[in-house]
């Protein structure tokens, strides 16, 4: 009885909410009201954070009344009984039942827990289809399916046994995996079968999931699909306003191996952002260069549909992302031009190495972008420059950077000779000797060259960081001391092995 009076209570709380949260009657389904029902009493906080987004007062078919340049859906086929409701619990959970894995029977419903970006293409179809040619829809994938890759990652998250003055490299476990690289690159979520749970309603059957919860770039998810949304649109208020702030981009672009958002900090963008963030518009689309913001943020650089405030397009809305991008910063062991493709499963070098670059640093033409083509994506990038910066500060600043990918990438290519010559002396067992080339001392050694010291460096020439980055904390004076040290190792493995 008392259940049944919480229910009645909830419903009618929800209905007030409706009415009065926005000084306006909002267009709920009879089934997104059942879900509100119950999830207002067990989950307030998720509740009132849809109830604040737009998907909660705006119906798809106001959202397509909208100029083109403003308008925040791009699908022109939205299903008939879809356009004229709130994009509420069902609309979203209800989609596309026979492709989720995940979908169960729920007090009358069939529901998915995951949405995932092939439901969400219903409103953003070309947002989705951006999206699945963006580098981050496979990371799950370009980091699993990588031999190379699963190597260093054993030595990183796998268990050690100190025995017989040995340290003996053990099996890792998947809660670890979760928790550590898969965190960002996305997991494979998959159903066990089906869990009957003791709620205040009962008992109620729910899928259980390995791999979940996860909301990575990469995720696989039970309908086919990857991705995830929601590392940028946090749920459930998905607000856009989010995904443009750089700290939604920090939690997983803050270093050291990727520290992009350490140097935006210190940069004179940064700056500006910390000073003046509270005044500037994130809501607003398109987003008005001067007007709306006066200092790019992540999404600025990278994502959104800016235009000068005439309403002049400076860049296009992308969510592929490596459109306006000529590098790949993040060197592996090297940074080198863009991949082709997302899906780096066919790359491989002249080693046999799943890498698009060869050891020596130099790219593998087939899997990267063609010079003609970097300029092309460079010349995206420097219009949105452009529109803050004069011809010769922004010119001035990629032949900078060029420069400094160059240098980079000699340093680790000495890096990468002096590992050789260890290789080669039989020290430690790598390349040659067909062994994990990341668990001994020199191996480590060089892989934090490349992997710390020399992304730093880029990333702080890349985006005009504080010059830190660049030198002091984790930048060239690392580099050059690791390096020495590096051949340190070497010359001293020389001196034992002559003494036998």
């Amino acid at each position: 009885m008392m259940k049944r009076m919480v229910q009645l209570v909830t419903g009618l709380l929800v209905c007030v909410i409706s009415s009065n949260l926005f000084g306006e009657d909002l267009n709920f389904s009879d089934e997104t009201e059942d879900c509100l029902s119950c999830h207002s009493e067990l989950h307030p906080g998720l509740v009132s954070s849809w109830l604040a987004s737009r998907h909660s007062r705006i119906t798809p078919a106001e959202a397509l009344t909208k100029p083109e340049l403003e308008r925040r859906v791009s699908s022109s086929d939205i299903p008939t009984e879809l356009q004229q409701v709130a994009v509420g619990c069902y609309e979203c959970h209800g989609l596309r039942i026979e492709e989720h894995g995940d979908a169960f029977e729920h007090n009358g419903y069939e529901i998915n827990v995951i949405v995932s970006p092939a439901d969400c293409a219903t409103c953003h179809s070309v947002e989705a289809d951006q999206y699945s040619r963006n580098i981050m829809s496979h990371a799950y994938g370009n980091l699993v399916d990588n031999t190379l890759y699963q190597d260093f990652t054993k030595v990183v998250n796998n268990h050690y046994t100190y025995e017989n003055n040995e340290l003996i490299l053990g099996e890792g476990d998947m809660l670890t995996e979760y928790e550590s690289c898969l965190y960002c690159h996305g997991t494979k979520v998959e159903v066990k079968g089906l869990v009957t749970r003791d709620t205040d309603y009962g008992e109620l059957d729910f899928p259980d999931l390995e791999g979940w919860p996860n909301q990575g770039v990469g995720r696989l998810n039970p309908d086919g699909s990857k991705g995830a949304c929601s590392s940028c649109h946090t749920r459930h208020s998905f607000a856009i306003e989010i995904a443009r702030k750089p700290s939604t981009c920090s939690e997983c672009h803050k270093g050291p191996d990727v520290p992009a958002y350490k140097v935006y900090e210190v940069s004179k963008h940064g700056n500006i952002y910390n000073s003046k963030a509270s005044e500037f518009n994130f809501t607003k689309v398109p987003w008005r260069i001067g007007t709306d913001f006066t200092a790019p943020t992540c999404a600025a650089c990278h994502a959104s549909l800016l235009v000068s405030p005439e309403g002049t397009v400076v860049a296009e809305r992308t969510h592929q992302y490596n459109d306006r991008l000529s590098w790949r910063l993040f060197g592996v062991p090297y940074a080198h031009p863009h991949p082709l493709d997302a899906n780096l499963e066919n790359v491989v070098n002249s080693d046999g190495l799943p890498l698009a670059v060869e050891l020596n640093g130099e790219p593998v033409a087939e899997f990267v972008l063609s010079e003609e083509q970097q300029l092309e994506n460079n010349g995206r990038m420097k219009a949105v420059c452009l529109t803050c910066h004069s011809t010769q500060w922004v010119e001035n600043h990629f032949l900078r950077l060029d420069n400094t990918i160059h240098r980079t990438n000699r340093m680790t290519y000495q890096a990468t000779k002096i590992l050789s010559d260890v290789w080669a002396g039989g020290f430690e067992k790598g390349l040659p000797q067909g062994e994990n080339i990341f668990d001994e001392k020199t191996e480590r050694m060089w892989t934090t060259i490349w992997l710390f010291y020399a992304n730093s460096t880029r990333f702080a020439s890349a985006m005009a960081g504080g010059g830190d980055y660049g030198v002091f904390a984790n930048g060239r004076y690392q580099t050059t001391e690791q390096l020495t040290e590096l051949l340190d190792q070497l010359e001293l493995y020389q001196a034992l092995e002559g003494k036998d």
